[in-house]
């Protein structure tokens, strides 16, 4: 195994221009007499390039914000823009992908088709865009062998990379995942988020990631948002110094272990200040 002094680090700066803007954002849902509020003053930047991740306890609003800037619910107060545009300006300009958490493939169509369907369905999206073709991008997450498969031929780790790989059809400028390897097991969970990763760094997508897991958090992120519950909101915002690119090399890492403790005793104040 490599030892983590061998790998390259990321540029140091990240270019100043801002793909994801949530400013002060609230929502809330119910009726007058049964209202619960969800998120509260939320107030995130996302640069281009940069990959952050949403962590918290359960109920804390991660999803919710997910959807927030995926343009599926509409704050109640507050603004989110994507490259200067509303949300819905975004979408139009297929400038989201969205990875949910489960892969959501039709099984009556192969994976080719699957992950081809964005581009079928949506004509009028294609005029004047730089359009992958499906197929290179099956290639590059391991599935240019199962083109002609149908989901049911393949794994839960297989129909993921799919999911995810039909997101990058249009080429979007924000990508955001919704715990896309919750259902896997460990080692086929390590295997995926890996996998992304060298996707990843080869692309450099601003990527909103949400997710329970400290160690994923960590070895994809540039920063790590750990949100808080009753109402939802950001407690800490975390960097994340270390090298890229990465590998599996940086889970041995002292500076990996240090991080994870931090974020570990964070997260644990968090949820006992709910309890309160």
């Amino acid at each position: 195994m490599p030892a983590v002094s061998h790998l390259q680090s990321a540029p140091a700066a990240y270019p100043d221009e801002i793909g994801v803007e949530v400013s002060n954002v609230t929502k809330s849902f119910g009726g007058d007499t049964s209202r619960v509020t969800v998120l509260n003053g939320v107030s995130l930047t996302i640069k281009k390039g940069e990959f952050v991740s949403l962590i918290g306890p359960s109920g804390c609003g991660k999803s919710t914000l997910l959807k927030l800037v995926a343009g599926l619910s509409e704050a109640n107060g507050g603004s989110v823009s994507i490259n200067g545009k509303s949300v819905r300006e975004a979408a139009k300009d297929k400038a989201i992908g969205l990875v949910p958490q489960s892969p959501a493939l039709l099984p009556w169509r192969t994976i080719l088709d699957n992950v081809s369907l964005p581009i079928s369905i949506n004509p009028g999206a294609n005029a004047g865009r730089k359009l992958r073709d499906p197929k290179e991008i099956l290639q590059s997450f391991g599935l240019g062998h199962a083109l002609d498969r149908y989901p049911a031929q393949l794994s839960g780790g297989m129909q993921q990379r799919a999911a995810i790989a039909r997101a990058f059809v249009f080429d979007p400028e924000i990508l955001l995942m919704d715990e896309p390897f919750s259902a896997l097991d460990e080692m086929n969970r390590d295997q995926q988020r890996m996998g992304l990763l060298d996707f990843w760094q080869s692309n450099r997508k601003s990527v909103l990631f949400v997710t329970h897991s400290v160690p994923e958090a960590i070895i994809l992120s540039d920063r790590i948002v750990l949100m808080a519950s009753h109402p939802g909101r950001i407690a800490e915002i975390i960097d994340v110094d270390l090298p890229r690119p990465r590998n599996e090399a940086l889970y041995a890492s002292d500076a990996f272990r240090d991080l994870e403790g931090y974020v570990r005793s964070a997260l644990r104040k968090v949820m006992e200040a709910a309890r309160v």
